[in-house]
């Protein structure tokens, strides 16, 4: 038996850390929470936490190849979908 100890990388983070390894602000995290825009959390004893794997999805999410590239719009990629011209009365 292995009486060494090991090493355990952790699966969850809280909010600062998410943050940090998004390159974000803890701030602009939380808004993004409340806002349903952002990664999927955890809410663990009262406290909130991300997985990590939920972060680096979140962030595959928005990769995109130019400024101009509007990315794909899907249901849980928390984008907002674009307004249509508001409709003039006669």
């Amino acid at each position: 038996m292995d009486s060494s100890p090991s090493r355990v990388t952790p699966r969850f983070v809280r909010t600062h850390d998410a943050a940090a390894f998004l390159g974000l602000s803890g701030r602009t995290l939380e808004k993004h929470r409340c806002t349903g825009t952002g990664p999927v959390f955890r809410k663990l004893g009262g406290r909130v936490v991300y997985a990590i794997d939920d972060l680096e999805a979140w962030a595959a999410e928005r990769a995109r190849n130019s400024t101009s590239d509007p990315g794909r719009a899907t249901a849980s990629s928390g984008t907002v979908p674009s307004r249509s011209a508001p409709v003039r009365p006669r």
